[in-house]
């Protein structure tokens, strides 16, 4: 039996981290809209997870370190890694970003391994706790396992339900939990079979790594909502193989891109090459078209598409659907950036950094006085009054979700003199909430999903408003037009089509997701 204490030693074959616990080692009529209304995050969807996992490289837990920080931007309240040296895995994980958790050496010698995974954590206020950061870590009678997710299961809480009535003690309310009961319940033979019978069971949009004593395993669910890429690293210990949520993960430890893991597809990565497993029957390939929008980086590969290049094509599919005289094309930094250059190319108008953002903030804190919580954006951004006074201005940002932060940019923007502001969305109104692993209000809050585009125009006191329309978002895809029989993307946020079964929520839960599955369970009484 395995021992596990905070002083970082477990006997046998496992250490862990000392800040382990649990099993090794938690408007004007429109309230939202009004100017003193708290500045909550920066009013964009959140992408919860980044994963990352790598094989055969003798510093693998320092790679996975590098491969999580350029995926830092899918998740910043926590990481983990799990290194694996044969029969001995070694852990840590913590909250706050890559950078503050293993940027000593200790911390990395003592994730000895060959291979390792890591994970970074975006969560809603209240679910940050240590028990909720990945990889998860079983000892299972068969050998051990790390997982770690990017997603959600929409059936988590039914499979939940019936694992707890059958005995399973859970230690965390992450839905990745499910799947390590799915596992050590299952009957199949080897760790690769359980692992499958248990993506069988489950419905929703996930891209899994998981780590083995001999195995690095990555799986993606049928209809490829979420990311996932196989590269390769050459380097004095020989060849090694990454997977990552992104192709930015690949570039900063030097790998190559291979491919990327298809839907519905299982690898099983040995010392012996790459195994390519496909369990589920084809189905609509539905990968999540907002990582284009917003969620990927711009020097990201996804689909054998350049993310910037798409953004640059929507921002010019913006221009020819609903140009307007102007002197300057400013973007919302930094998600607005290739956008606003697709749009200016394509106008021809001249683009300029009308608005700088400050970096150096994380989430704006809420001020104590009405008068200073109105100069909350001002944390995060500040008018260039040279690039902006006297002038015709089309602001270009990615989306609108509750309307908060574009209301005091347009307002920051004519204060710094501009003549007209216009306002130019390099995507659909958002209308629906995310059920698929994105961090998105309740649909009620959503901006757009209570507002025509008039009366958006009116609440952010913009001189117009436009979003690109569906269809000039799949030309700028490369499609003629969006097929309604069979759409090329989940686009579920913007229509309310979704691809997968909401199986823990009926239609009277669809307000908004849950990202805490005991706060469900809660809430269904």
């Amino acid at each position: 039996m395995r021992h596990v204490d905070n002083d970082m030693t477990v006997d046998n074959d496992m250490t862990a981290g000392g800040d382990m616990t649990a099993g090794i080692d938690g408007a004007d009529d429109d309230p939202c809209l009004l100017p003193w209304a708290p500045d909550d995050g920066d009013d964009k969807f959140h992408e919860e997870c980044g994963v990352f996992g790598i094989f055969g490289a003798a510093d693998a837990a320092a790679h996975t370190a590098l491969g999580l920080h350029a995926l830092q931007h899918r998740g910043q309240e926590a990481s983990g890694i799990v290194a694996c040296d044969g029969g001995r895995f070694n852990m840590h994980r913590a909250l706050g970003h890559v950078g503050a958790n293993f940027s000593t050496p200790d911390v990395i010698q003592r994730l000895r391994g060959a291979a390792a995974i890591g994970h970074n954590r975006y969560s809603t206020s209240g679910e940050t706790m240590l028990r909720n950061v990945q990889p998860l870590f079983a000892d299972l009678a068969f050998g051990g396992i790390a997982l770690a997710h990017n997603g959600n299961l929409t059936n988590a809480l039914a499979l939940r339900q019936g694992l707890v009535d059958r005995g399973a003690i859970f230690q965390s309310t992450m839905d990745t939990e499910v799947v390590v009961h799915l596992i050590a319940t299952s009957q199949r033979k080897t760790l690769v079979e359980r692992l499958i019978d248990g993506l069988t069971k489950v419905e929703g949009a996930y891209a899994f790594v998981a780590l083995t004593d001999d195995a690095l395993i990555g799986a993606r669910d049928p209809h490829g909502v979420r990311p996932l890429c196989i590269g390769r690293l050459w380097g004095t210990s020989g060849e090694a193989t990454i997977l990552a949520s992104e192709t930015c993960a690949l570039d900063i430890i030097g790998a190559e891109y291979v491919r990327d893991v298809e839907p519905g597809e299982v690898v099983v990565i040995t010392e012996a090459g790459i195994a390519s497993i496909k369990p589920f029957q084809p189905v609509q390939n539905r990968f999540c078209i907002f990582e284009y929008i917003y969620f990927a980086r711009p020097d990201s590969w996804v689909d054998r598409k350049s993310v910037y290049e798409v953004r640059k094509a929507i921002g010019a599919e913006l221009a020819r659907e609903s140009g307007v005289d102007a002197d300057v094309i400013v973007p919302v930094p930094d998600s607005g950036v290739p956008a606003a250059l697709g749009y200016a190319e394509q106008a021809d108008i001249q683009f300029g950094l009308g608005i700088i953002r400050n970096h150096y903030v994380g989430r704006t804190f809420i001020e104590p006085t009405d008068q200073i919580r109105h100069l909350g954006v001002k944390l995060k951004h500040n008018a260039n009054a040279a690039i902006l006074a006297g002038k015709r201005v089309v602001l270009v940002d990615d989306s609108i979700v509750r309307g908060t932060t574009s209301m005091k940019i347009v307002e920051m923007v004519r204060e710094a003199g501009a003549a007209e502001v216009h306002m130019r969305i390099a995507s659909p109104p958002t209308t629906h909430s995310c059920f698929y692993g994105v961090d998105t209000p309740e649909r009620s809050k959503l901006l757009a999903a209570r507002h025509s585009v008039e009366d958006m125009r009116r609440l952010i006191r913009a001189d117009s408003l436009s979003f690109v329309s569906l269809d000039g978002l799949y030309r700028a895809m490369g499609r003629t037009e969006r097929n309604p029989e069979r759409p090329a993307y989940c686009d579920a946020c913007f229509t309310g089509d979704y691809p997968v079964r909401l199986t823990d929520f009926d239609a009277t839960d669809r307000t908004g997701p849950v990202r805490s599955i005991s706060r469900l369970a809660a809430d269904r009484g």
